[in-house]
């Protein structure tokens, strides 16, 4: 008698980048969360995670095409399965979910220990948008309220002969900042300060700053109460400005003139506050610097004219 044959064991069916997507997009968008982490939507998100999965950068998705037909493991697909249930369940930003931000093309090591970095000054930075108001390349420049120390790196990178101070008044703020400094190679031109605003630099510094960077908290307490949950995930002391959303700011016009070179620039996000920041300085000509996905998010201060408007005794 013949022995029949051994009946041969069938792999498991892959499923592509593509599949992968549709499916993490369709269950991110039944879920109805929030957006504004780094994506816009739940088909931006899962193109993120499924890419990041694949071990692919999340500067892919403009070429997500080009992936679309690549195969994931069942690894890679339990991971993005497993990752979009957890993102559902607990409303978490996805950012913390895989550990990384990327602003303008750039990754960063982010946790919940620092707000997910999306600021507008990036873009800035990245474009070279702020040099027609600097007499010459600065030399010395200051990221205030730097959490993860993304505006740090990127001011860094973008002068190559500058020193960088970056303060902030969080201690878990300030490990993360140490790991994105590190990933840069920055060591040696970026310094971590812990400060509030100014205090650890004294009243009256030898040496003033050319350039002052500033995304600070600025969410009025009325909005603080309306935020979608993946925000509240986030530290809200990072985010949190006081009834009108300028708590902070002012401490940080106020004390700003003796810190600044003589022809310094105060580079400073309010986000959708314009209004309230009107009101709470209608002594200061600001100038409104345009972004490709908000107008009047950044304002740009000049060291005469903050002088001006806060000469000694004066209160904002």
């Amino acid at each position: 008698m013949t022995p029949s044959a051994s009946p041969q064991k069938q792999s498991p069916p892959t499923i592509t980048l593509r599949a992968a997507w549709a499916e993490a997009a369709q269950a991110l968008a039944a879920a109805r969360l929030g957006y504004g982490h780094g994506c816009a939507n739940a088909e931006d998100e899962a193109a993120w995670l499924v890419l990041h999965a694949a071990g692919l950068p999340a500067t892919e998705a403009d070429q997500f095409d080009g992936h679309a037909q690549q195969p994931l493991s069942a690894q890679q697909l339990q991971q993005v399965r497993g990752i979009t249930a957890q993102r559902i369940a607990t409303r978490q930003p996805l950012a913390y979910l895989l550990g990384e931000a990327w602003l303008v093309g750039l990754r960063f090591t982010v946790d919940s220990r620092v707000i997910v970095p999306r600021s507008f000054i990036a873009e800035l930075l990245d474009q070279g948008a702020l040099d027609p108001w600097l007499p010459e390349p600065p030399q010395r420049i200051l990221d205030l309220c730097t959490g993860s120390g993304c505006l740090a790196v990127l001011a860094a990178l973008a002068w190559d002969d500058a020193q960088v101070d970056a303060l902030d008044l969080s201690p878990d703020a300030l490990a993360v900042a140490h790991i994105n400094r590190a990933d840069y190679a920055l060591q040696d031109r970026v310094q971590l300060i812990a400060s509030d605003l100014w205090s650890a630099l004294g009243a009256h510094p030898a040496d003033g700053y050319d350039l002052v960077l500033c995304n600070p908290p600025y969410v009025p307490t009325a909005s603080m109460q309306a935020l979608p949950e993946e925000y509240r995930h986030e530290p809200a002391l990072a985010l949190a400005g006081g009834a009108d959303g300028m708590d902070l700011v002012r401490r940080l016009l106020q004390d700003a003139p003796p810190h600044l070179s003589p022809h310094g620039v105060v580079v400073l996000e309010v986000g959708n506050e314009r209004k309230a920041f009107e009101a709470a300085f209608p002594q200061l000509p600001a100038v409104w610097l345009d972004t490709e996905l908000h107008p009047e998010a950044v304002c740009l201060l000049l060291a005469d004219d903050l002088r001006a408007a806060f000469a000694p005794g004066d209160a904002a």
